[in-house]
């Protein structure tokens, strides 16, 4: 009977999004409709897409995995995401985005710069680094949902990626912009209810209040394992001894990486450019706000307590529960709640995943549909309704090689991994688009002597540094790649000291930063010297 009613439940969700995803199809008449949704999305529809976007699989099981072994130090994530991500980037980037994105008729992130800086190099290199870049991060959100899946079903590793990628990719495809929009705002809701009902159902699984929890799981803290212990691990309930190996891991990479990243998400930025008004993207800031509060900020307390449950139960902290720390959330609510949440906890999964997952395919779509291939059959000219028709094939077609490029990588990841994959990679993808493209995006919307070449030099830094750090000195990445053995049969160049546990990102950033300023003023003046002559 148990089963039946899940089953029954996980129907009526399917039934939901086919229904959501053929009204964005019925509704989708041209390319803009498809790319942007025609630029009138309801502003409740966007905010809770935009929410539901930015809180994927990575951030509930990746990041709520990263709670339960780094501990609560997380939650500075959790403050970033609310106050960068939401706060600043709807108030400070998302107001004049969406009206200079209206002006220069802007239909994606890519598209959006290379108009502003009139430069076909900008939305061409742009769009490259997001079709190329971002499979990895939307593999890590699959591997979310598709832990999920087997956790609640009981089925293979495999069949799960495949059943999963098949039902997001058939939406995105047909319905564009408006079907991701609609099924994004019914995860959105389905997430925040359900992390509302976990937070509660586990401290009534470890029979304590909100104080007595917390203590007992400092009390734990000689739970250690001596090899956490050593690189900096103080208990659950403290940070990193600072300057450490966890610490900069935590600090570096996690909370900077993602935290400031998350403004230069192409997915996201996308999203200010679907509605008409800045009144109605003021309307999204205390929605997302209080959705943000709610989906991370419990699910980063969740996965530090569950070493509290688990020592109580089994006389063992998450981490040796479990193969991979991907896993410990999945595994964490089918011990604690009971069987009918667990379907709803896994559809809440799925809708993490399947909003992200169905943003970061579009997103790739337009990018080589829309921007590279848009920008080769558009030479200078007025595109006619032949030419958009066939731009919007190319975009669903990019879209479903973004998704087997994705499927692959899923694939090939596998099931098994002592390493956190799905933080690593977000942190990775998310610390790739601050460096290449945050300075030249906020320069574009607040500096006027900003130039093209200052824009494209930056964006180059960006990108060339991020990849030399992490193929030569950032030690996770450069020792799981290989290069530099291969090359100089050390795993990094840089051996002593804690240079090769800081994320890339804190150097790559404000080179990119200076590069920006010192080529525009350097160009910059060129060009008036000209003019001068």
């Amino acid at each position: 009977m148990e089963n039946f009613s899940m089953y029954m439940i996980v129907m009526v969700y399917f039934l939901a999004i086919a229904f959501l995803g053929f009204l964005g199809y019925k509704k989708t008449k041209n390319s803009k409709d498809f790319l942007i949704g025609g630029g009138e999305m309801n502003p409740i529809v966007m905010s809770l897409s935009y929410g539901a976007t930015f809180i994927s699989a990575s951030a509930i099981v990746g990041f709520g995995g990263v709670a339960a072994t780094f501990g609560m130090g997380i939650q500075w994530l959790m403050f970033l995401n609310m106050f960068v991500g939401v706060v600043i980037a709807f108030i400070i980037f998302g107001r004049p985005t969406r009206r200079i994105g209206a002006k220069l008729h802007a239909t994606s992130f890519a598209h959006f710069l290379g108009a502003y800086y009139n430069s076909k190099r900008i939305r061409v290199f742009a769009a490259t680094v997001i079709f190329l870049c971002m499979p990895l991060y939307a593999a890590a959100v699959l591997r979310g949902g598709v832990f999920c899946m087997q956790e609640v079903f009981g089925i293979s590793f495999d069949l799960s990626l495949l059943i999963f990628t098949v039902i997001v990719a058939s939406y995105v495809m047909a319905g564009g912009m408006k079907g991701v929009m609609y099924t994004d705002a019914l995860q959105a809701v389905i997430m925040f209810l359900c992390m509302g009902v976990l937070v509660f159902g586990v401290y009534k699984a470890l029979g304590m209040g909100f104080g007595e929890a917390n203590r007992a799981l400092e009390g734990i803290a000689d739970q250690v394992p001596d090899k956490l212990a050593a690189v900096g691990h103080q208990g659950w309930t403290a940070m990193p001894r600072f300057g450490s190996q966890q610490w900069f891991t935590l600090v570096t990479s996690m909370i900077m990486g993602v935290g400031i990243g998350c403004l230069a998400q192409p997915q996201l930025v996308v999203r200010f450019m679907t509605v008409n008004s800045t009144k109605k993207l003021n309307q999204g800031v205390a929605i997302g706000c209080v959705f943000l509060i709610i989906t991370v900020g419990v699910i980063y307390h969740v996965g530090a307590l569950s070493n509290l449950y688990f020592f109580q139960n089994d006389g063992k902290i998450a981490a040796a529960m479990v193969d991979a720390s991907d896993k410990i959330i999945p595994y964490f609510i089918g011990r604690v709640m009971p069987t009918w949440f667990v379907t709803i906890f896994m559809l809440c999964i799925l809708s993490a995943s399947m909003s992200t997952l169905s943003a970061q395919f579009h997103t790739m779509g337009a990018a080589a549909g829309g921007d590279i291939y848009g920008t080769y059959i558009n030479s200078g000219r007025r595109l006619n309704r032949e030419h958009k028709d066939r731009m919007t094939i190319m975009v669903r077609l990019a879209v479903l090689v973004s998704i087997l490029i994705s499927y692959v990588i899923c694939f090939v990841l596998g099931e098994h991994s002592d390493s956190p994959v799905i933080a690593i990679s977000t942190s990775l993808f998310m610390g790739i688009c601050a460096s290449a493209f945050l300075p030249s995006y906020f320069c574009a919307l607040y500096w006027k002597r900003v130039t093209k070449q200052g824009a494209f030099a930056s964006m180059i830094v960006g990108v060339v540094v991020t990849i030399l750090l992490l193929l030569f000195i950032h030690a996770k990445e450069a020792t799981a790649l290989g290069v530099c053995k291969a090359l100089f049969g050390t795993d990094v160049l840089i051996t002593d000291g804690m240079m090769k546990f800081i994320d890339p990102i804190m150097f790559a950033f404000p080179l990119s930063c200076i590069t920006i300023v010192v080529v525009s003023l350097l160009t910059g003046k060129k060009k008036k010297k000209k003019i001068a002559e």
